[in-house]
């Protein structure tokens, strides 16, 4: 059986409804390079769905309808490396994002940062810097924690 899934989206592709969408949308563009693949406007500029693709995959997004309550998301955006954890968290401010965390390597061996969007979507901006094994993120975790 051939695969029906659109371009981009796969088995599981994610999605958020909240208002003011099409602000969103332009914040997605303009500060993670995103590309809109297809998108409906309804009446009064309401933005009624639109997919947005980020490298190789599909996020999915509109307005609140009747029926059709918000419900913001949380995101894993993966970039190239550290220093691109960095560039994007610092366009993502300068394009409106809210800062929820600054960006700081991890003991399991990502460099991540944390901000939302004008929707209350949450976006944690990560790569990988270093691979780790199980064993050391749990002793680097507990030294964290003073154990």
């Amino acid at each position: 059986m051939p695969n029906l899934r659109p371009a981009g989206c796969h088995t599981i592709t994610p999605s958020f409804i909240v208002p003011g969408a099409a602000k969103v949308v332009r914040f997605l563009e303009e500060a993670f390079g995103a590309k809109v693949v297809d998108r409906y406007d309804g009446p009064n500029g309401t933005l009624m769905h639109a997919e947005l693709l980020f490298s190789d995959s599909i996020v999915m997004c509109g307005e609140p309808m009747p029926g059709l309550e918000p419900m913001p998301a949380a995101f894993s955006f993966y970039v190239a490396d550290g220093a691109a954890v960095d560039a994007t968290f610092r366009r993502a401010v300068e394009f409106g994002a809210t800062v929820v965390n600054e960006p700081k390597d991890q003991p399991w061996g990502y460099r991540a940062a944390t901000v939302t969007d004008s929707g209350g979507n949450r976006w944690t901006i990560c790569a990988v810097i270093e691979v780790v094994t199980r064993e050391e993120i749990l002793r680097r975790m507990a030294d964290m924690m003073g154990g």
